[in-house]
């Protein structure tokens, strides 16, 4: 129970910002919910972002209330995107080149750009249940796929006109097989043979080989939430979360060794450049690994802002963002 509450105050940072997202229709024709578009906001770069992609050059971040940053120097200057027509939270962005990008949130929303990420348009939404997504994953140019609450999985082959939703089988339990699939999945990211997999609740990740369509697990043995994964070669994962957990999987999923973090803070986001492995999370948390995550360490940033998500660029300098917006690297 403590670390679901641990899992929860930090996950209610985001889903508490779903109810700036839509608002009630009123008079004769009234059927539900509608979205209302961002604001434009002097303070923008001090939201809280979720998520954070290359487009080409141009880095792209998103966040609280449908916040969609733009820099075009490396990170120096920010600037809001034009047009953003959902005010949810906006919790991960995937760009397939430096024009086509999808950005995922609350209420099921899926954004889309062709511009680079200066005009977003809805391609899905769903106002009867607010099922958040929380990381899509752009395969190619038009194959598409986003997790979110409960085991929600969608999938393109339209470069997101339309999605299909796909069902789990139960994942395994310590009693045999659960009843359902409801683990909450937060984090999707591929391998260098194209396989894609899912960090979720309960210490399981999860494996597509066929662009999402069909999953197997891959229970690492612990316990609490993974937040994060990353593939640095072929064959190696690693998944990372809950209390700065990190498990490492040296043989494809098969077995998992826990590796030492030396913190107790929870981590959001595992990262890969030209200098090794870079691992972030909450109270400032910043490791590095150059042995492909066989091993961490690193101290805590002094300003101690709890970190979110990141970005190496090809220099090998990084782009860091927090709940309270960019943070000087």
């Amino acid at each position: 129970m403590m670390k679901r509450t641990f899992l929860h105050g930090y996950l209610a940072l985001a889903l508490a910002l779903a109810a700036g997202c839509a608002q009630a229709q009123t008079g004769p024709a009234a059927t539900g919910l509608v979205l209302r578009p961002a604001l434009t906001v002097a303070n923008a770069s001090q939201a809280m972002l979720l998520g954070s992609a290359k487009a080409g050059s141009r880095l792209v971040a998103v966040g609280e209330h449908g916040v969609v940053l733009l820099s075009d120097d490396g990170g120096k200057k920010w600037r809001q995107a034009k047009s953003v027509p959902a005010r949810c939270a906006l919790t991960a962005v995937s760009f397939f080149d430096d024009l086509h990008g999808w950005a995922v949130g609350h209420w099921g929303v899926v954004l889309a750009t062709t511009d680079g990420g200066e005009t977003w348009t809805v391609q899905r939404s769903d106002t009867a249940q607010d099922r958040p997504l929380f990381a899509v994953q752009a395969l190619d140019a038009s194959h598409l796929v986003a997790v979110g609450l409960w085991s929600l999985v969608l999938t393109s082959s339209d470069a997101g006109k339309t999605w299909d939703g796909v069902n789990l089988d139960p994942p395994p339990s310590a009693g045999g097989v659960a009843k359902k699939a409801d683990l909450n999945l937060f984090h999707l990211f591929p391998d260098q043979q194209g396989r894609l997999f899912a960090a979720g609740e309960r210490g399981m990740l999860l494996r597509s080989d066929d662009q999402g369509h069909r999953w197997s697990y891959l229970p690492s043995g612990y316990k609490g939430s993974f937040w994060t994964g990353i593939s640095p070669a072929p064959g190696v994962l690693l998944a990372a979360g809950l209390r700065g957990s990190i498990y490492r999987s040296s043989d494809d999923g098969k077995t998992w060794a826990h590796i030492e973090s030396g913190s107790k803070s929870s981590i959001t986001t595992l990262l890969s450049g030209p200098d090794g492995l870079v691992a972030l999370g909450l109270d400032g948390l910043q490791l590095n690994s150059r042995d492909l995550g066989a091993s961490f360490s690193g101290l805590p940033r002094e300003d101690r802002a709890d970190l979110t998500t990141g970005l190496v660029l090809a220099d090998g300098s990084k782009t860091i963002f927090s709940r309270r917006g960019v943070v000087k690297n």
